[in-house]
């Protein structure tokens, strides 16, 4: 049997999932083992994929100090120990982790009772729990190093097309938002020139609707969708931050991006994914401070880019993780 362990946020869930309903697929229901922080009971505690969810009131420690951190750090090794039972219960033999502090008492405790321990690191830039179980791990999957192929729900491949010509852009800034993408979608909006679709998350929807609505102008909009894709597929290039899902969810698309790194986040891990296609030339990516419509001189040849990018992923991403966990 098989525990999947990990979260926090959507770019390592997506990665739970993706595992999850290729076991599924094989007949095998794995175990789920995350956190009451973030957002793994909201994706995970009414899946029927799993045969168990736990989830452990465990949070981050890198940016806790002093009585917090010393909290943190007791209450990851109480349910450390509280995974050895969980263990035994589902005959547990390998654990795979996709990182975030949610990983962190099923990974130790997979190392301290001996299953076989995976890891899959989203980023070009490794996070530190990751980096510190890497030397207890069976195989570490990571696209940006190994060139594994990054797991993808097939509707990004099979929808996939070669854009021509810059006519239609889509701004990308998460279901919660990005306020220096959307603003930055304003001075688009203001240029006249290209058809705009924006995502423009939950907590900046009521500005950008209003803004779009006093000045008049024909803006496919929304806060969030499920089903992006529908969206994605009428775009010919998106601007973006650079989260590793929203990056190869983009090229298994071949749709050309211009990303802008959240400036916040943990290793500035989202500038070393965005640098990973700069580096080929397969992408542009501006800092917030550097922001401004002048990008659009340097957005050349977006045919060539578009079909190059179907280089970049492979579809059966979790296949081939799955295959390599099982054997």
């Amino acid at each position: 049997m098989i525990a999947i362990t990990g979260g926090g946020t959507g770019g390592h869930l997506v990665i739970a999932k993706a595992i999850k309903e290729e076991l599924n697929k094989r007949g095998i229901k794995p175990i789920f083992i995350g956190s009451t922080y973030g957002q793994d009971k909201a994706w995970f505690e009414n899946d029927e994929g799993w045969e168990k969810t736990y989830f452990f009131e465990t949070s981050g420690v890198v940016n806790k100090k002093g009585i917090k951190k010393l909290f943190s750090l007791t209450n990851i090794l109480k349910y450390t120990l509280k995974t050895r039972q969980i263990f035994k219960k589902h005959k547990i033999t390998k654990v795979f982790s996709v990182g975030g502090y949610s990983a962190a008492p099923a990974s130790f405790g997979a190392i301290l009772f001996k299953k076989d321990f995976y890891i899959h690191e989203q980023n070009a830039y490794m996070g530190k729990l990751n980096k510190l179980l890497t030397p207890y791990a069976k195989r570490v999957f990571n696209t940006f190093k190994f060139n594994d192929p990054y797991p993808i729900r097939d509707e990004f491949f099979d929808n996939a097309r070669v854009r021509k010509e810059l006519k239609t852009i889509i701004f990308l800034g998460g279901s919660q938002g990005a306020k220096a993408i959307n603003d930055f979608a304003f001075q688009v909006a203001k240029m006249d020139k290209f058809k705009i679709i924006h995502q423009t998350g939950s907590k900046d929807f009521q500005r950008c609707k209003e803004f779009y609505e006093n000045n008049n102008f024909n803006v496919e909009y929304f806060d969030f969708s499920p089903n992006l894709i529908d969206k994605i597929v009428k775009a010919d290039f998106a601007i973006c931050r650079a989260g590793a899902s929203t990056l190869f969810e983009l090229t298994s698309n071949q749709l050309p991006a211009l990303f802008i790194p959240y400036p916040y986040a943990a290793g500035n891990h989202q500038f070393y994914n965005a640098k990973y296609l700069v580096d080929k030339g397969l992408a542009y990516m501006r800092l917030e401070k550097e922001l401004n419509i002048n990008v659009f001189e340097e957005i050349k040849n977006v045919d060539i880019i578009s079909n190059k990018l179907k280089e970049i992923n492979h579809k059966d991403g979790s296949k081939i993780i799955v295959d390599e966990i099982l054997k």
